[in-house]
């Protein structure tokens, strides 16, 4: 019996993940797929106290993307009820940046949540394709698209980081386990958790997030957490696919906020 449920969740799991996965989009589209071994670099981050030279190559290499060093307060509203979300940019700099950038040029206002996972029990709420501010756009392709960055008029992709306790600097490109790292991230996929959707591909996440609607521990160091809802977990809870961001404003914490010159 026991080996019975085992293997129900088991298989629950590989149904549900891909749920976080952004659809086909740019020159290698991934459809929900599974997640599979293959790391853009192979170097890890190292755990000393002092930044690795990974770590340096890490922070050069995406140096043309926003930061948020330190804390952000950002307020969405969905059908007029506020959605509170505290970004994290001390443990997650390049992710919760890319979040405040994308506020702040007011690209999430109007957008549709595609995607809503309740049953067989509860997992996901997902939105932030760009596609969906048009109405007439087909809804079965929502979760397909990115942010396209007027200034360079490609989707901007930003790596998956994620830090491990005790690590100095975050691992980028690769999942915990890919990099080799055993301890837990310092941001859990508890209820309320605030990440980013991504493909296959570690550095494939642009514009897309979801809110956990429980702990989803098994995928803690798969995917980027940058914050967690602090008020308004209530307006996550009945969210329903088709209902759309009235409008996101970073109301704290602009101040960290470090834009690409």
């Amino acid at each position: 019996m026991q080996m019975q449920i085992k293997i129900q969740r088991w298989l629950f799991s590989l149904l549900i993940i891909g749920a976080l996965f952004v659809g086909g989009c740019s020159s290698s589209p991934v459809a929900n797929s599974t997640p599979t071994p293959n790391p853009v670099s192979g170097e890890n981050i190292s755990l000393s106290p002092s930044p690795s030279p990974a770590a340096v190559a890490a922070s050069s290499q995406f140096s043309n993307l926003p930061r948020l060093q330190g804390k952000a307060t950002v307020v969405m509203t969905v059908k007029g009820a506020p959605i509170t979300i505290e970004l994290d940019g001390t443990n997650a700099p390049i992710t919760a940046g890319n979040f405040v950038d994308l506020v702040q040029k007011g690209v999430y206002d109007g957008l549709v949540f595609h995607r809503v996972v309740r049953e067989p029990q509860p997992f996901v709420v997902q939105g932030g394709d760009p596609q969906g501010k048009d109405p007439k756009f087909p809804t079965a392709r929502l979760g397909t698209g990115g942010f396209i960055d007027p200034k360079t008029t490609v989707e901007r992709r930003i790596p998956l980081e994620i830090k491990a306790k005790g690590a100095a600097n975050p691992t980028y490109s690769a999942t915990l386990q890919e990099a080799g790292v055993k301890e837990k991230p310092v941001l859990m996929h508890s209820r309320g958790a605030v990440a980013m959707a991504r493909s296959q591909s570690p550095d494939s996440a642009s514009s897309q997030f979801y809110f956990t609607l429980t702990d989803v521990p098994f995928l803690d160091g798969s995917y980027a957490v940058f914050g967690y809802v602090k008020q308004g977990m209530d307006v996550v809870d009945k969210i329903q696919a088709g209902d759309r961001i009235d409008k996101a404003t970073v109301t704290q914490g602009l101040e960290n906020f470090k834009p690409v010159q």
